[in-house]
C-alpha cells in the first residue's frame, strides 16, 4: 500500500508540473515543434547530400540508406501534418478530440518504413544473383564519400538525443528514426567500404542486412499502435491505481462495481461504475461523481473518464458487445 501511495503521490506531481500551469504545456508544445520542424529541414538537407553520394559511389548499401531518407521525407511529412491537425481542436466536427491521430500518423509512419525495407531486400538479392557489381570507391572519390557520411551521421546523432528528451510519441517516432538512421548510415558505409576493400558481394549483404533491420523493426512499432487504436486493455498496476483512487474519493462511495480501462489512442479512456446509498440527494451525488471524473481526467495517462453512478451493484452490464447482445 506504501509503494501504491507514492505512486499516486508521483502522479499528483506530475499533473501539478505538466497540466494546471498553463505556460509550461506551452513551452513543451513549442519544443516538440521546433525539434519536428529541425529534423524535417535536416531530412531535406541529409537527402540531397546523400543523393550525391550515391551517384558517386554506386553503393547498394548507401543507395539504401539514401531511399530511406527519402522516405524520412515523406513519413516527416505525414507526422508533420499529424501534430500539426492535433493542435488545431475543432469541438463540432471532432467533439472529443484528435488524439487518435498520432498513433494513426506513426502507423502509417512505420508502415511505409517497413515497405522500403521489402524493396531493399529484393533489389540486394537480385544484384547478388547476378552478380552485378557498379560499386566506384577510389582515390579521392572515397574520402569523400567517408566523410559526408561521417557528417550526415553525426547530425542524425545529434537530432537523436533533441528528440529523445523530448515525451511527445510523435517526436519520439522523430527519435527512432534518427536512431535508425544512424545505424543504417554505419553499416551503408562499412559496407561500401569492406565491398570495395575485399569482396564485392559484402555490399548488397549489407544491404539485405539494413532490410531485414527495417522490416523487423517497423514491423513491432505497427503491431504496437494496432494494439493502441483497437482498445487494448491498461496493465494491472494501471487499474490498481484507478481502483485506489476511486475508493479514497469519498466516504460515501459503498462499493465499486467496474472499472475499465482501455487505449483508444495515445491515451486511456477509463470507465467507472460506483454505488452510492440510494437515498442520496441527486445534487450531492452528481457532485461526487463529477469531481471523480475530474480527478481521474488529470492523470497524465488519461484522455477521458466516465463515471456512472448506481445504487445498487447486482445488475447485468449495461454495455454488452453488439454481437454478444440477446
Amino acid at each position: 500500500m506504501k509503494n501504491l501511495d507514492r505512486l499516486i503521490e508521483k502522479d499528483i506531481g506530475e499533473q501539478d508540473e505538466n497540466y494546471f500551469f498553463v505556460h509550461d504545456g506551452i513551452k513543451l508544445g513549442r519544443k516538440e515543434m521546433f525539434a519536428i520542424q529541425t529534423s524535417n529541414y535536416a531530412n531535406m538537407a541529409i537527402f540531397a547530400i546523400k543523393v550525391y553520394v550515391s551517384v558517386k559511389s554506386v553503393s547498394l548499401a548507401i543507395i539504401a540508406s539514401t531511399l530511406d531518407s527519402l522516405l524520412d521525407l515523406l513519413s516527416g511529412f505525414i507526422l508533420w501534418y499529424t501534430s500539426r491537425n492535433m493542435r488545431r481542436p475543432n469541438p463540432y466536427l471532432y467533439p472529443i478530440g484528435k488524439n487518435r491521430m498520432q498513433p494513426l500518423g506513426i502507423l502509417v509512419f512505420a508502415s511505409i518504413m517497413a515497405t522500403l525495407g521489402i524493396q531493399i531486400l529484393i533489389e540486394s538479392i537480385r544484384q547478388l544473383i547476378s552478380k552485378d557489381n557498379k560499386l566506384a570507391l577510389e582515390g579521392a572519390n572515397k574520402y569523400w564519400v567517408i566523410g559526408v557520411m561521417l557528417f550526415v551521421t553525426f547530425v542524425k546523432f545529434n537530432l537523436m538525443l533533441l528528440c529523445k528528451a523530448l515525451k511527445n510519441d510523435i517526436v519520439q517516432a522523430y527519435a527512432k528514426d534518427h536512431f535508425f538512421d544512424v545505424i543504417t548510415n554505419i553499416v551503408g558505409l562499412a559496407a561500401a567500404l569492406f565491398a570495395q576493400r575485399f569482396y564485392w558481394w559484402i555490399d548488397p549483404v549489407g544491404a539485405i542486412l539494413l532490410a531485414i533491420y527495417t522490416i523487423w523493426n517497423w514491423s513491432k512499432t505497427v503491431l504496437e499502435n494496432v494494439s493502441a487504436l483497437v482498445g487494448a486493455t491498461a496493465p494491472p498496476q494501471f487499474l490498481q491505481k484507478i481502483t485506489y483512487l476511486c475508493w479514497n474519493h469519498h466516504e460515501a462511495i459503498k462499493h465499486i462495481d467496474t472499472i475499465k480501462a482501455y487505449r483508444l489512442g495515445g491515451h486511456y479512456f477509463v470507465e467507472v461504475d460506483i454505488v452510492l446509498p440510494s437515498e442520496m440527494p441527486l445534487l450531492l451525488a452528481h457532485n461526487i461523481g463529477e469531481s471523480l471524473q475530474n480527478k481521474l481526467e488529470c492523470l497524465p495517462d488519461v484522455e477521458r473518464a466516465f463515471v456512472h453512478l448506481d445504487y445498487e451493484f447486482f445488475h447485468r452490464p449495461e454495455h454488452a458487445p453488439k454481437n454478444l447482445r440477446v
